[in-house]
């Protein structure tokens, strides 16, 4: 019975290594699989026909010959399923619908103010249940639901602390699948910006990275080896809470002189309306301020650029990594913030671990964050996939 057991496990996880490589590699032929993962043709080849019959994998016709009979080569068929992808911010919510392949087939952002966890919390199942109701129709219908958070969460999705929002010990896992009765996957925002970026952005072929949120707070993702570090206890990557000053104002985490006390939205905008007495002005206005050649808004972007590179010193002296992303709304300032973190980063940061390092905005703007969260709810079904579509 052992032995029986044991060989199911192999097939499960040799299926898994074959989808993976036809995801990521499509169009792929048979063959290509087995030189690729060491597994025989013949095994290839059963897995394969398994994975067609489930529709997650088609044929598309013949490749190229290589010498031999020309092979038939494969693709991951993405719409076989579609899943949610949310960002929970501090005064919106981004959310998209994705097919298994992460192309963005719907996207809704609605604005919220914050004004009660059950509020906010009905604002998200309104935003996924619209989204769940347009989604085309499919073989396996709404596979998955993630959802980005701006805190500290368990691995039962339990969001245990989200100081910029306010929130603390909300089950936000089991309220959303008590809903909808769909698999909810709850990960911190940053965490889920770097896996986007990482499986569709910039990062794709970067082994170490770093993806820091700039948003009303700042968090980072930190991926190590092309794993998510996620620490001895899950709750890395709160970086936003290093302290920069030591006597500094005290931040909403209870500490003084964080890092996002000088470098994020937030301190832009409260910077920013106390310097142009307008508590009104808002990051797109200062953006279009600034593209207007407004000199003293240009002044308050540089200034938020300096502040960014004294936490991005830190991030390359503490860990070394080859590529460092910024995403969040203030991509959008790229033009401005670049040349003061840089000049900083010159003057500050190691050597040796800046050598080879590369520093830049996100080519995902915002979106960063929706895409790793919906690429979390693909990654829980496509576990359990190998498992269900097995005919045995």
């Amino acid at each position: 019975m052992k032995q029986t057991g044991d060989l199911n496990l192999v097939k499960k996880i040799n299926k898994s290594i074959v989808l993976h490589h036809i995801r990521t590699n499509s169009p792929i032929s048979r063959a290509r699989i087995a030189e690729i993962t060491g597994l025989t043709k013949a095994t290839v080849s059963s897995l394969v026909n398994e994975l067609i019959e489930s529709s997650v994998v088609e044929e598309i016709g013949v490749g190229e010959s290589s010498g031999g009979r020309k092979p038939m080569m494969l693709l991951f068929n993405g719409t076989a399923g579609y899943a949610i992808g949310v960002d929970l911010g501090v005064t919106d919510i981004l959310a998209v619908l994705t097919d298994l392949s992460g192309k963005i087939i719907r996207e809704v952002r609605v604005q919220h103010d914050n004004a009660s966890v059950e509020k906010v919390v009905q604002l998200l199942k309104t935003t996924i249940r619209g989204l769940i109701e347009s989604a085309p129709e499919s073989v396996y219908g709404i596979i998955g639901i993630g959802i980005g958070v701006p805190g500290i969460c368990d691995e039962s999705g339990n969001l245990l602390f989200a100081p910029n929002l306010g929130w603390e010990n909300v089950p936000l896992q089991q309220q959303i699948e008590e809903t909808f009765n769909i698999p909810v996957v709850i990960d911190n925002e940053a965490n889920a910006g770097a896996v986007g970026e990482k499986q569709f952005g910039a990062g794709k072929d970067t082994a170490n990275l770093v993806y820091v949120s700039i948003g009303i707070g700042i968090g980072a993702g930190i991926i190590i080896k092309g794993e998510l570090y996620r620490g001895a206890t899950g709750f890395s990557g709160e970086i936003g809470h290093i302290s920069i000053q030591h006597d500094g104002p005290k931040c909403s985490c209870g500490s003084l002189g964080c890092w996002e006390l000088y470098a994020s939205e937030h301190a832009l905008l409260t910077q920013a309306r106390r310097e142009l007495n307008d508590d009104t002005v808002d990051l797109e206005a200062l953006l279009s301020k600034a593209e207007a050649g407004d000199l003293a808004v240009i002044a308050l972007f540089e200034r938020l650029g300096y502040y960014l590179g004294v936490g991005v010193v830190n991030i390359i002296n503490a860990y070394n990594p080859e590529y460092i992303i910024l995403g969040g709304r203030l991509a959008s300032a790229e033009r401005w913030l670049m040349k003061p973190l840089l000049a900083l980063l010159e003057k500050r940061s190691l050597p040796h671990p800046r050598k080879q390092l590369k520093v830049a905005f996100s080519e995902l703007s915002d979106r960063s964050t929706v895409l790793g969260a919906a690429s979390f709810a693909v990654a829980t079904f496509f576990v359990e996939t190998t498992v269900s579509i097995d005919r045995n």
